[in-house]
């Protein structure tokens, strides 16, 4: 069977199952979800095994630490996988659920349900436990979904595969309804995003190419993911300590990761007495920084020049773009200029300037006084994300069990004709 009839064959398994699943109820799903995690921690030295052959095959290649971090499933990645999925378990169904019902002039009662999207198809790269919360979040939200991980991630995505098999075949519901690639084939992601007859639609989570590729060829609509070039702006007003764990753990909890702070802006009122406390603490975990010019007279030629260039990369990797700045507004002008509309962050103790940074900054996260790193599904209670959306239609941030909803208009009469 050549690529494009293995993923027609995909679509119309995934299609038909969709239906099914629709019409699931909550104790059927929430039983399937039990049952895929009970099956992740029974298996954990099967999946850490093929995870490590992955591994393996990635050093081989020469893939970038970066790349390598996102691939590495701990014991402790696959017990938050299994928690993730009790959590998505214990979360209340969204399908079903009637809003904003009221009565009309003619006697209709009108109101809104919340229905499945029907299937969905998610391309992503590396990470292991993506496999897991698409699986568990799709299935609760009543979509089938087509997966399609990275080749590097390969025997760790079909170990994980096994188990929500597993799942579903003992709550009684299709297996078809989580159809995990078993091509590694990259002329099936373009039958995938090209099926609008099967596929309702695409969430890719990868890097740049990826999601420009999609998003040019895609016939599906797609929930896009770009990159995470996330700022932490520290007021003059800010308490100092929360300012220097905040900066530090925002950058340096991990690298790899979409909402890892990239860009450090700091008040010039507060950048000779914060920056160099900070620079210490960056370069003795053995973060290399870029500075402006104020940044590098404070700093010194320890610092690197920073270019444009530097305040719209990712990194992803241990690499800090500093700014000084000359006030709150200087600040949000750079964040909404040079950010990806990912996640920021504001240090500060005046509430008003709080206020205005929520407002003024146009991200899918703003905080106040917290590390960029808590934008995340399971973080922000979730239970896991499908991704976290950059978009402004439909879903934006972390891509929950609502984000993976529509809602329908539903009208109840007793006889009443249009006159």
């Amino acid at each position: 069977m050549n690529v494009k009839q293995y993923m027609q064959q995909l679509g119309k398994a995934a299609r038909k199952a969709s239906r099914l699943l629709a019409r699931a109820d909550t104790q059927q799903k929430n039983a399937a979800l039990m049952t895929i995690a009970d099956a992740i921690i029974r298996d954990q030295d099967k999946l850490l095994a093929a995870n490590q052959a992955d591994l393996d095959a990635a050093r081989a290649a020469g893939l970038e630490e970066a790349m390598l971090d996102r691939l590495t499933l701990s014991a402790k990645g696959v017990q938050a996988m299994a928690e993730g999925l009790r959590q998505i378990a214990a979360l209340a169904d969204p399908v079903g659920e009637v809003s904003e019902m009221s009565y009309r002039p003619s006697g209709i009662q009108l109101g809104k349900m919340r229905v499945p999207l029907g299937v969905v198809g998610i391309i992503y790269e590396a990470r292991p436990n993506v496999t897991a919360d698409a699986a568990g979040l799709c299935l609760k939200s009543g979509n089938a979904t087509i997966l399609r991980g990275g080749s590097e991630a390969f025997h760790s995505n079909q170990a994980i595969a096994a188990c929500v098999h597993e799942g579903l075949r003992v709550a009684g519901l299709p297996v078809e309804a989580v159809q995990v690639l078993e091509t590694t084939d990259r002329a099936a992601v373009g039958e995938l995003i090209a099926m609008p007859e099967y596929v309702d639609v695409i969430v890719p989570r990868g890097g740049k190419g990826l999601i420009a590729r999609i998003s040019a060829e895609a016939r599906v609509p797609v929930i896009k993911h770009l990159d995470g070039n996330c700022h932490v702006y520290i007021d003059d007003t800010a308490n100092p300590d929360k300012a220097f764990n905040i900066a530090l753990n925002a950058k340096t909890h991990r690298y790899g990761t979409c909402n890892t702070m990239e860009t450090l802006l700091v008040h010039t009122a507060f950048a000779e007495f914060m920056l160099p406390r900070l620079a210490e603490a960056y370069w003795e975990k053995g973060v290399a920084l870029r500075g402006c010019e104020r940044t590098r007279i404070i700093l010194g030629d320890k610092v690197a020049p920073a270019s444009e260039a530097d305040w719209a990369t990712e990194y992803l990797a241990p690499i800090l773009a500093v700014k000084v700045v000359k006030d709150m507004d200087d600040a949000i002008e750079h964040i909404n200029e040079w950010g990806s509309h990912h996640t920021d962050a504001i240090v500060t103790e005046d509430y008003g300037r709080a206020r205005r940074f929520l407002r003024e900054v146009d991200s899918a996260s703003v905080m106040v006084n917290a590390s960029t790193r808590f934008a995340d599904g399971f973080e922000y209670g979730l239970g896991a994300e499908i991704g976290i959306s950059t978009d402004k239609i439909h879903a934006r941030g972390p891509v929950g069990l609502n984000g993976l909803t529509s809602q329908k208009w539903i009208v109840l009469g007793d006889g009443q004709v249009r006159q």
